[in-house]
């Protein structure tokens, strides 16, 4: 894989533990299991590497301190076991890293949280204090107000909330633990001939098609862990899906031995308002561009002017994140995001025209350039 010698790059590491992986495929949290994960966490941690730990579990914990036999899935009584779960989790984990002398803090985290450029920051500042302090921030959504998770939204799921921490503290690797050994070619619990993909170089169709679905009492199934990959490996972080039951897992990959699917990063980092911008989780409305504008932008490393955007699509205002797509049926592709110097009315306006044109059809202007290319991510 041609990965040894990585040890001195991964010194800031989000390692995301899934549901089955905690309850080892029983309806419980599995201590033993939990114990395990912590001693590798603790091993990183006194080599002075940085951990943050994405935790899902909380349901879980809630169900089985509440003694229900039966899962329920009603969005209502998750929520339940989640508020009274997430606790006995955060009590778990307490007591296992206290055994080792080492402070844990709580961090629950909504998309609502991550949206806006504040909170944003917040988040990351409050994050990166508390590592340099020598705490082990555990992170989950905070299920017992934001239904995404239980609902099993896009963002809502803990595999894409590790990508968005990885993004969030500007990760060197993301592990996402789960009970399976990666990405495979076929689903391995029900095809034998399924082999293990170990490193994917482009998430393309192909791969998307091969993630399947969820199984499982975890929310998240390949696709979403897939998804964390695509966003953690373009915001300059190193991915690896693998098996959290392998022994000693994340001290082996911090050495660079190969397990599980690598995704290599697809960008190099980038200052925190491009990773900002790269979540979508502000984005209020998009600009279709015809194909000199795609050159300029991707090619070119050129700002978008308003003589490239074929049509406005929402009602956003200036300084606010737009997708950038180029026409493809009715879809339509994504091929940047960035934030715009005019608002919809006025691109209603200006589209399609010479940047020299802008003062006379609106009576005034803000620069030539709809986006800026230092306001501007490519995808």
């Amino acid at each position: 894989m041609g990965n040894k010698g990585k040890k001195s790059e991964y010194r800031r590491i989000v390692a995301k533990f899934g549901t089955n992986l905690l309850t080892a495929g029983t309806e419980h949290l599995d201590l033993e299991v939990m114990a395990t994960l912590v001693g590798q966490v603790v091993r990183l941690h006194q080599q002075g590497l940085e951990v943050i730990i994405v935790s899902s579990g909380a349901v879980a914990a809630g169900r089985q301190q509440l003694r229900l036999a039966k899962e329920r899935k009603d969005i209502p009584s998750r929520q339940v076991m989640a508020a009274v779960g997430q606790n006995a989790l955060m009590h778990s984990y307490e007591q296992l890293f206290d055994w080792h002398g080492i402070t844990v803090a709580q961090a629950l985290l909504t998309k609502a949280n991550l949206s806006d450029r504040l909170g944003y920051l917040n988040a990351r500042n409050t994050l990166l204090a508390l590592l340099e302090l020598g705490v082990v921030p555990i992170i989950n959504e905070n299920d017992v107000v934001s239904v995404y998770e239980l609902e099993g939204a896009a963002f809502g799921d803990n595999d894409n909330l590790s990508g968005m921490v990885s993004n969030l503290v500007d990760a060197d690797l993301l592990v996402v633990l789960c009970d399976v050994v990666g990405l495979c070619t076929a689903d391995p619990a029900t095809d034998r001939s399924a082999q293990l993909i170990t490193r994917v170089d482009c998430i393309d169709k192909r791969i998307e098609h091969l993630a399947g679905g969820t199984r499982g009492r975890g929310v998240g199934g390949m696709a979403t862990k897939v998804q964390a990959a695509r966003l953690a490996s373009a915001s300059g972080a190193t991915v690896i899906i693998a098996d959290g039951k392998e022994q000693d897992l994340l001290s082996r990959l911090v050495k660079g031995e190969s397990i599980g699917t690598l995704f290599p990063p697809t960008a190099s980092k980038m200052e925190s308002r491009k990773r900002w911008m790269l979540t979508g989780l502000a984005i209020k409305g998009s600009l279709v561009v015809d194909d000199g504008a795609v050159v300029a932008l991707k090619e070119q490393n050129k700002s978008l002017l308003p003589a490239g955007i074929k049509a406005v699509d929402g009602d956003f205002l200036r300084g606010d994140a737009v997708d950038i797509i180029i026409e493809k049926g009715k879809k339509g592709e994504k091929i940047a995001r960035g934030i715009s110097n005019y608002s919809s009315r006025e691109l209603a306006v200006i589209k399609g025209a010479r940047s020299n044109r802008i003062e006379s059809l609106l009576g005034y202007g803000y620069g030539d350039e709809v986006v800026h290319r230092n306001n501007l991510v490519v995808l």
